[in-house]
Parts: C-alpha cells; structure tokens; sequence
C-alpha cells in the first residue's frame, strides 16, 4: 500500500460520524489514508468540524445529513457520496441512539425508534453500500476485496441488559445480520464484520463515567480496569477495513477490557 496509508486511495463512509466513537473511527480512516464522507443527522455544526480535521491529514472529507432508518435518506446518501468521492470502499454502520425504559413502561414509539436506527439503519446502508461493491468490484490496486463493512455492536450482543430491552435486542440483531450478510456476500469478496465496544467514554454514556463513585462502579465490570476511549474503537476499524484483515470475514472483534469475560464470577461468582 502507499505509504500515505493502509488505506490510500480508499473511500469510506461512516454514520454517526460527527461525535463519539463515529468521530473517532472517521478521523483514524482519513488519517489512515482514506477519503471519508461524514454522516450525521443533527448538529451540522460539528459535522463540519470532523471534516476539516480529516481533511488537515491530506485527504477528501464531506458531511452528509441523512437518518438512516428512513430510506430515502439512505439511498440519497450514498448516491451523493458516490458522486462527490466517486465510489464507496468502506462502510462503517456505527449510527446508534438509546432510549432507555423499564420493560413494562417501555413504549412502541421508543421501541420503534431504537430498533429503526441500530438494526434497519445498518440494514439500509449495507444494502446500498452492497450495491455499489458489487457495481465496482474488486479493484486490485486499491484493495483485495470488492468492499469492507464494518457492523457497530456491542457487548450487550451478548450480555443481557435489564432497562435496555430495545437496544440488547438491536445489538443481537446486529450480529446475525452480520453473520447473514458475511456468508452471503464473501463469495462476491465482500468482506463484512463488526467491533463490539464495551464501556467507551462517549456522550452517549456520560452518566457511567462523569462521577468518581460512577467510574469505580464501572470498574467492577471492567477486568482490565479502565474505559475505553473512542481511539480504541478506531484503531480496530482501521484494521479491520485494510488489506492486513484480508482473511478476517463474519467475525465480531470485542474491544471491551474483558467485559465479556463476567468478572462477576472471577471469585467463584
């Protein structure tokens, strides 16, 4: 590859990308040498401000306002990043949203809105993404397959989360659309995978980490005993959208300190 980067030449298109983990994996591609075209549904403002950051690492960068539950705003968003960078190489599926409720409170509108974005949002842009992967096909020079999708999970794929029925229930959705899609589209060289981040310091999660007495209780679920920071989620989307994951195809790669380990049993349980 071109020592511009592992991934020079390529073009990437990232959902939630103006903050938090979106940011951060948006930033590391466009300094890993990719074009990255910024989604966001609100605040323009801070759209802006991740493409002129990429965009000071030499490459290409626009923002692109679109829900991703709603359909028409998917397929008019990759047709504009297909006209502006001139393909699509990588997606990264990482728009999410909570809204959290007791099972019994929990109402259809907030059901609806959880499962809309995190698990019918990344259905809707791999589908085009797809599209476009298999119009183009693989281009040797810029890398071994046709196209990188990359699922944003998450530990409660697999670890059930009282209060958060509706986004456990997106996330487990995530890995067998995944997995669905991995078998499917690995004979036409697309390679789809996901990263399941445990406790990152986002916004989205302020509230598990912005207190000491917070952060020690998080730490009780955490072997390694820190959280994760956006950058960690990023590194890995790197690797997994270049050439040096060429084999790696369906698999789910935690990014958690050992969450997923249950410490709670670490002493006999």
């Amino acid at each position: 590859m071109s020592s511009k980067g592992v991934l020079a030449g390529q073009k990437a298109l990232v959902t939630g990308a103006n903050s938090g983990i979106g940011k951060a994996v948006a930033l590391a591609l466009g300094k890993a040498g990719a074009d990255v075209a910024v989604n966001y549904v609100v605040d323009e403002d801070a759209a802006n401000a991740v493409v002129e950051e990429i965009r000071r690492a030499g490459v290409n960068a626009i923002a692109l306002k679109a829900d991703v539950s709603v359909e028409s705003d998917v397929v008019a968003m990759f047709a504009q990043a297909i006209k502006q960078l001139g393909t699509i190489d990588i997606l990264v599926a990482n728009a999410g949203l909570q809204r959290d409720q007791a099972f019994d409170q929990m109402s259809l509108e907030r059901w609806n809105t959880v499962i809309g974005v995190n698990l019918t949002g990344q259905f809707l842009c791999a589908r085009e993404a797809v599209k476009e992967f298999i119009r183009r096909g693989v281009v040797p020079s810029v890398s071994c397959a046709a196209g990188k999708i990359i699922c944003m999970s998450s530990v409660h794929q697999v670890i059930p989360w009282s209060g958060h029925a509706n986004y456990a229930t997106s996330k487990g959705g995530v890995k067998l659309l995944m997995e669905s899609m991995a078998q499917e589209l690995a004979p036409k060289r697309i390679r789809v995978n996901a990263i399941a981040p445990g406790a990152i310091r986002t916004p989205i999660n302020r509230p598990a980490w912005n207190t000491e007495a917070a952060l020690n209780a998080l730490m009780t679920l955490i072997p390694y005993g820190r959280i994760g920071e956006p950058e960690d989620i990023a590194r890995a989307a790197v690797w997994l959208a270049s050439d040096d994951s060429d084999y790696v195809v369906g698999t789910t790669l935690f990014v958690d300190g050992g969450m997923t380990l249950y410490p709670g049993f670490s002493t006999g349980g």
